[in-house]
């Protein structure tokens, strides 16, 4: 009788998952230790890829890009080696948007995960970075801190070897569903999205499971805070009842890649600097300085929020970014002491940024000021010693076809983006337009109808509100070589440029929203 034929894929699944079982085994100690390499690793057949994003990074908070508080030491030593894109774009305002253009490579109006808990349509669940990567041959991990990443993750299962529980990298987890079901625990989520958000149904609920919940939740968090109190005095980082340090998922990453089969695309989406900002004591009060930062107009969609409270909150986040970018330095040390740096593309970005300004606090915004949608980008290629700078406008879109140019595959036709330049022969070629959507009140299968956009081209960004009752249909225009803080209005003075942008809005809008057209 023959043998049962095993899938090439479900084998490197299962020889990934028993080579990091010392890993998983020891995941909420944060005492994990590498895994040594195995023989497949040396049946290479490109460099490997490691994917690093940081939540909600703005890049204009960044001293690597020039923000006055020196709160990214360790990004800018990385930066001697790497590529640096100054004016690199997310696709929308906050994480799922943002994450779900960096994964397919298309804008919000073709992948339609805009909504709050969304989800990316159907075709691109087996067209995305994963899948593109799977093609190639490569081993496929993922994880993320951020549950609605990692919804995003799900849908693109299908590709990933090894996707890594949320619960992983984290000291405790207080879901009680993620208890009582371990594996469902997205799905829940996803649900709760569907009936609460979409329907305006009321969330079912247990009075005993809720008691219950409370008390488990408490006890386990009350153990783990006692252990931690005096490094991390303002409570642990947590998100969606997650709660864990850093330095956990830093280790878990670096055991992860020196455990992988190779070639392998690791994506590791870590939370901070998100909030809540709780970093280490030693960060703490660093920036409690005279600085100030310039001082914007309110117009559109305030909250209220005086400067004194905004720029107390900013030193919190800069605070939180310095110690990431601390944990990014240790991550850095390892990569290089094991000679990782020598065989991977490492790959540096966020999936949008932070705004504190203009009486708004946080990306749960229609606005797409810069510091929400402006975020870093560096590419290390293997071995690569040498600092390159790119000023041109990019997006994120660009990563998924120059990571598959640099590894030698070829670019799918549903990719919206083009390879970067620094990685092309006439980066001039490269200048094209730049889109960001917010659309978190329009529905996922409707015509873009109550939504803002950014278009960025060259010197210019348009801002263009549609279907607001606060703000009707309304544009901004500004002229970001010469204020890059966003503070002149030149819609009706510049009235030329801004009919060109409009237009190539317009026209863009069109193309977007025919297909789903009643």
């Amino acid at each position: 009788m023959n043998s049962p034929r095993i899938h090439r894929r479900t084998f490197i699944k299962g020889l990934s998952l028993a080579t990091l079982a010392p890993l998983l085994s020891t995941e909420r100690t944060g005492k994990a230790s590498p895994v040594p390499a195995t023989p497949d690793q040396e049946n290479q057949i490109g460099p490997n890829v490691l994917f690093v994003v940081f939540d909600t990074l703005s890049a204009p908070h960044m001293s690597l890009y020039g923000y006055p508080r020196q709160t990214t030491p360790n990004l800018a030593r990385f930066a001697e080696r790497a590529t640096v894109y100054h004016q690199h774009y997310a696709g929308g305002s906050f994480t799922v948007p943002g994450t779900a253009s960096l994964l397919t490579g298309t804008y919000p109006w073709s992948h339609r995960a805009f909504n709050q808990g969304g989800t990316v349509a159907k075709p691109y669940e087996m067209q995305n970075l994963f899948s593109a990567f799977a093609a190639g041959g490569y081993t496929n991990i993922a994880y993320t801190h951020n549950l609605l990443a990692n919804s995003l993750l799900h849908q693109f299962g299908a590709a990933i070897d090894l996707h890594l529980n949320p619960s992983a990298f984290c000291l405790g987890n207080g879901s009680f569903a993620d208890t009582l079901f371990p594996g469902d625990a997205d799905i829940a989520t996803r649900s709760f999205d569907d009936l609460v958000l979409r329907r305006g149904g009321e969330m079912p609920s247990s009075l005993v499971l809720s008691l219950l919940d409370r008390v488990r939740m408490g006890l386990s968090k009350s153990r783990v805070m006692a252990q931690y109190h005096d490094s991390f005095p303002k409570g642990l980082p947590e998100l969606f009842k997650l709660y864990f340090v850093l330095e956990q998922a830093i280790d878990g990453m670096i055991a992860t890649v020196n455990a992988a089969v190779q070639p392998f695309l690791t994506y590791f989406h870590l939370l901070p600097p998100h909030e809540p900002y709780r970093p280490r004591k030693e960060f703490m009060g660093r920036f409690d300085d005279d600085w100030q930062p310039v001082a914007k107009p309110s117009r559109f969609f305030p909250e209220g929020h005086t400067d004194k409270e905004l720029n107390q909150l900013r030193r919190h986040y800069d605070e939180f970014l310095a110690y990431a970018d601390a944990e990014f330095g240790r991550l850095l040390d390892a990569l290089t002491q094991s000679g990782r740096l020598d065989d991977t593309i490492v790959v540096f970005t966020s999936d949008h940024g932070q705004l504190f300004e203009r009486g708004i606090h946080g990306h749960v915004t229609p606005t797409l000021y810069d510091p929400v949608v402006h975020i870093p980008l560096l590419i290390a290629l293997p071995g690569q010693q040498a600092r390159a700078d790119v000023t041109v406008p990019t997006s994120c879109v660009d990563l998924l076809p120059t990571l598959l140019h640099l590894t030698g595959q070829p670019i799918p036709a549903w990719c919206e983006g083009t390879i970067l330049p620094n990685f092309v022969e006439q980066p001039g070629s490269h200048e094209h337009s730049i889109y960001a959507v917010d659309a978190k009140r329009n529905p996922k299968l409707a015509p873009l109808q109550r939504a803002t956009f950014s278009l960025r081209k060259g010197e210019y960004k348009l801002i263009h509100y549609r279907g607001y009752r606060e703000s009707k249909s309304s544009y901004e225009l500004y002229k970001l070589t010469t204020d890059q803080e966003e503070v002149d209005d030149l819609y009706e003075v510049e009235k030329a440029v801004a009919a060109d942008l409009r237009h190539e809005l317009d026209v863009q809008l069109g193309w977007a929203n025919q297909r789903y057209a009643a």
